[in-house]
């Protein structure tokens, strides 16, 4: 195989059309993406089989599944997208074919050189996700506008931290603010209590495609 050839390739875990469950475009039918790999493991984690495995495609070959759905938005995911370098020239050439293209990652990756047509979608990691440590907090000097950060509380103690970095780093003027519960209907009602008590400037969020495919790869 050529050099060339090698750089118009990614290992993909699957390609697959459904309704965004979270962020902004929660609702809207959406081709998804999912890069395998991520060089994290946090306790929550929904996605380990993109942890390893995948399916060698050309970027050629990923637009070409993707064209097939006709849909408006694309959504590149993971495990971590970003761990895969050719993932910001897949990034670009969605661009160019007109979709609206976001990226989920993890924040632990280096996100300066994504194409800034695209939305990022990036975590900071809490306590409880056993990965804190992984942030990559010069990240958010690269953060637009258009972009949205990310926040999984587990419990109290990841509230209150998630707070606080809201407040170091001054993110409500910098990005849209999400907060997503650990899946579980008691931690769901706690936190939406939480976020009213403190009259705190997030969206909350619950993963709709949870509740209608019960978590179901692929959906």
């Amino acid at each position: 195989m050529t050099a060339t050839e090698e750089e118009s390739l990614l290992r993909i875990t699957e390609i697959f059309y459904s309704l965004q469950g979270e962020t902004r475009t929660a609702g809207l039918p959406t081709v998804f993406i999912r890069l395998m790999g991520c060089p994290l493991r946090c306790g929550y984690c929904d996605t380990e089989y993109a942890f390893s495995g995948g399916e060698r495609q050309t970027i050629d070959h990923v637009l070409s599944e993707t064209d097939k759905y006709n849909a408006r938005y694309v959504t590149v995911t993971g495990g971590e997208p970003l761990a895969q370098k050719n993932c910001l020239t897949l990034l670009i050439q969605l661009c160019d074919k007109g979709y609206e293209v976001s990226i989920e990652t993890s924040g632990a990756i280096d996100i300066s050189n994504i194409d800034p047509r695209v939305v990022i979608v990036m975590d900071l990691k809490t306590p409880a996700s056993g990965e804190e440590s992984k942030n990559r907090l010069e990240n958010i000097s690269h953060i637009k506008k258009t972009d949205q950060i990310k926040f999984v509380i587990c419990d109290r103690n990841d509230y209150e931290w998630s707070k606080q970095k809201i407040a170091e780093f001054d993110l409500t003027n910098k990005a849209e603010i999400l907060f997503s519960p650990v899946h579980g209907e008691k931690m769901a009602q706690q936190l939406a209590d939480w976020i009213l008590q403190d009259n705190l400037q997030v969206r909350f969020q619950l993963q709709l495609h949870k509740y209608l495919w019960n978590d179901e790869p692929g959906r």
